[in-house]
Order: structure tokens, then C-alpha cells, then sequence
């Protein structure tokens, strides 16, 4: 990964034009603009054929180091192409799929796995040809990720780590990505008693005995994007199969949540531009009482919230990212981030229908599909009450510590 540039940051930062941005977004309504998405997005359908663009593009590989097929770029590039694409293209679930492996499975095998496990799984995600899911949440651990039933027990650890055998069992669910996934990064733990102390992360493919994956289950918004509950049934991994170290899993969530849950909304960020832009050549062309609706004020003003929330959410997005990339603690600011971003991307979608009236609540227009999307922004990556309780357990810290 590149070093960071602070000229660079500053121009993204204020460059609502950037040509990273732009590019993208004009490959995006080119290459990713699907006649079928409001029937894919009624049956629940990923669309492979969208991923295998987006792949053969270089999405897939913006930060992956070159030796392992990656482009080997900064997290500010990363966000400015994510920017693009949610910006271009309407199949936000695809999007959002593409989203969860660049900032989050991708990153994690590159700077926890051992080189064997990078070779073995980093060039085929590069490439599309595979896809891995996060898999942590339970259905009764919900927000509180430590307190899970996933366990995992060492069967032969006569020979220390380097040889030891694990059986896994227990079940995630509402696991993104799970139905197309081929390899699985599974949190598990010794001992409930143990707490965060005692969890391990495994890399776990499909096709291992005792892998069994649900079928998928439909939801509110995000629909192209496949997910399901998956269980584990006696697996039996070797020593090859753990990320990191035995007993490091919570120090890898931390990693997985510190940034990455601000950075997997780029590209609702750039939805969001899509939306105002959109809202507002609707509201100057269509005309009641011999007016534009733009011409009252109760119309234009909702424009202008729609500006303001997007350019905020943007900011508090960038701010995370230059922190991340200096080194800096970001904590504090990605969960503002995404306290900003998924709440107000909420708010101008209810903005947005409004303003659009009955073409804007009818499904064949796509802009109710927006509201459905990001609706799950709130709930992923941690609530909005867990980022809140972040940035308030936080604020009493040095600010030299928080980000």
C-alpha cells in the first residue's frame, strides 16, 4: 500500500469532482446499468455477471499488494472509486457485496494470514473468481460479538500450534455474501468463560465436511446481495486454517471495526450525490400550480438538507480515512462516520421520495429501492447505538487517543 499523500487526501477531501470519482462513475452507469435489476432485486438475485465486470475493472484488488494480483493502492484512491461506483451504479446490494470484501475480508487475510494463506487465497479474490464472507454474528450474541456459541476444540495439540488439529462447531447468522462464498472467515471460542481472550479466527472453505450453508434469506433492502445463515458440524481444520494466532481473534475485529465500518459506506456516499442530483433536475422539471417545484420553498430547502447531510457524511468519512492512513487513532472518528453516513442517508432517501411524490414510492423508478438500501446501514458494521456507545465511552479519553 502506497504512503500516504497529504496533498492527495486534501484534494479528495475537497474535490467533489475528483477524477478518480468521476472515471469511475462513468465505467459504473456504462458496464454496471442491469435492465433486470428491479426483478433481480424482487427475486433476491446476485449478479454474477456484474462482479466478474467489477473484477476484470481492478475494483477487487484497489489495496491488495501486487505480488498477490492487487493494484496495491491507498485507502483514499479506494474511497474515491467506491465513491464512483455507488455513485454510477444502482445495484447497491452488488456494490455493497464488492464493498465487504475490499475493506474488510481482503485486508484482514493480507495483514493477519501467513504467506501460504495469501498465495492460497488472495490472487482468486483478486481475480472475482472467488469470494470469502465475515462470519461472527449470532443470532442470540446480536451486538454483543463476544458473548457467541461458536466453539472450537483442539483435538491433537501434542505438537504445539504449528500441528494442531481444531474441530469447529456452532452456527453464524445473517451472514453477508454466505450463499456465493467459497471460504469463510469464522470466529470461534475455546471457552465462553474466556470472553474476548479466548476467540480464534478460521479460514474455512465451503466445501469442507461439516460446512453447511442455508439458503438465502430475503430482506429489506440490499437484496441483490446474498445472505444467509451458515453452520458448522464437527469441522476439522489444521493449524494452516487459523488467521493470525490462536487467541488473537478480538485483536482482529478490532482491526476489521476500527475503519473499515466507516469505509464500507463509500459507496452509499456517492448514492447519496446520485440521489440529490437527481431530486433536484426532477424537482426543476416538474411544474405544479405553473411553477417548478424547485420554485417553493419547502421543496428547495429539502434539497439543501440533502446537501448539507451528504457533504457531512463525506467529511466525517475523509477525516477517518487520513487518520487511518497517517497511523492516527480513528476509532472515534469512523464510528462518527458511520453514525453520519448510514443516518443520514436514511433521512435524504425519506428527502428524496418526497420530492419525487407517487414516482418516488412506485418501485419501477428505483428511488424507493433507495430508502430499502440504506436502511441496513444502521444495523451492519454495529448499530447506531453501538457507535454511539463508542464515541461516548471514548470522549473521556485524550483526544491524542480517540481519532
Amino acid at each position: 500500500m502506497s504512503t500516504f499523500d497529504a496533498g492527495s487526501a486534501l484534494d479528495a477531501l475537497t474535490n467533489l469532482d475528483h477524477p478518480i470519482k468521476k472515471k469511475m462513475a462513468a465505467w459504473a452507469a456504462d458496464h454496471l446499468d442491469d435492465p433486470a435489476l428491479v426483478e433481480r432485486d424482487r427475486n433476491c438475485e446476485f449478479w454474477v455477471d456484474g462482479w466478474r465486470r467489477a473484477a476484470d475493472a481492478g475494483v477487487l484488488g484497489l489495496l491488495v499488494d501486487p505480488t498477490y494480483g492487487g493494484a496495491g493502492g491507498d485507502v483514499i484512491d479506494a474511497l474515491l472509486t467506491f465513491e464512483g461506483l455507488g455513485y454510477g451504479c444502482r445495484d447497491a446490494g452488488l456494490v455493497f457485496g464488492l464493498s465487504t470484501q475490499v475493506w474488510t475480508m481482503q485486508p484482514l487475510i493480507e495483514r493477519f494470514g501467513t504467506d501460504e494463506q495469501r498465495k492460497r487465497y488472495l490472487p482468486s479474490l483478486v481475480s472475482g473468481e472467488k469470494r470469502a464472507s465475515f462470519s461472527i454474528t449470532e443470532a442470540e450474541a446480536g451486538s454483543d460479538s463476544f458473548a457467541m456459541s461458536t466453539t472450537f476444540d483442539t483435538i491433537d495439540g501434542a505438537g504445539g500450534p504449528e500441528s494442531a488439529t481444531y474441530r469447529l462447531s456452532g452456527a453464524k447468522s445473517y451472514v453477508t455474501m454466505a450463499p456465493k462464498a467459497d471460504v469463510f472467515l469464522v470466529f470461534a471460542t475455546a471457552d465462553r468463560a474466556l470472553g474476548q481472550w479466548g476467540i480464534t479466527v478460521f479460514l474455512v472453505d465451503r466445501d469442507l465436511p461439516g460446512v453447511h450453508v442455508g439458503p438465502n434469506r430475503p430482506k429489506m433492502g440490499l437484496r441483490t446481495t446474498p445472505f444467509s445463515d451458515v453452520t458448522f458440524d464437527g469441522c476439522e481444520l489444521g493449524s494452516e486454517s487459523v488467521l493470525g494466532s490462536v487467541g488473537s481473534g478480538a485483536s482482529i475485529f478490532s482491526v476489521a471495526m476500527e475503519a473499515e465500518r466507516a469505509f464500507v459506506l463509500a459507496a452509499q456516499i456517492g448514492a447519496m450525490e446520485r440521489q440529490l442530483d437527481e431530486a433536484g433536475a426532477y424537482a426543476a422539471d416538474r411544474s405544479q400550480f405553473g411553477r417548478p417545484i424547485n420554485d417553493f420553498q419547502a421543496v428547495s430547502h429539502r434539497l439543501v438538507d440533502m446537501k448539507l447531510r451528504h457533504d457531512n457524511a463525506r467529511l466525517q468519512l475523509y477525516r477517518a480515512a487520513i487518520l487511518d492512513a497517517q497511523g492516527r487513532p480513528s476509532m472515534e472518528a469512523a464510528a462518527l462516520a458511520k453514525l453520519q453516513a448510514s443516518e443520514a442517508a436514511v433521512a435524504s432517501s425519506v428527502d428524496a421520495i418526497l420530492t419525487h411524490g407517487a414516482r418516488g414510492y412506485v418501485t419501477e423508478f428505483g428511488v424507493e429501492a433507495d430508502l430499502r438500501n440504506v436502511a441496513g446501514g444502521m444495523v451492519y458494521g454495529g448499530t447506531s447505538d453501538v457507535q454511539r456507545n463508542i464515541v461516548a465511552r471514548l470522549l473521556n479519553r485524550p483526544q491524542s487517543s480517540r481519532g
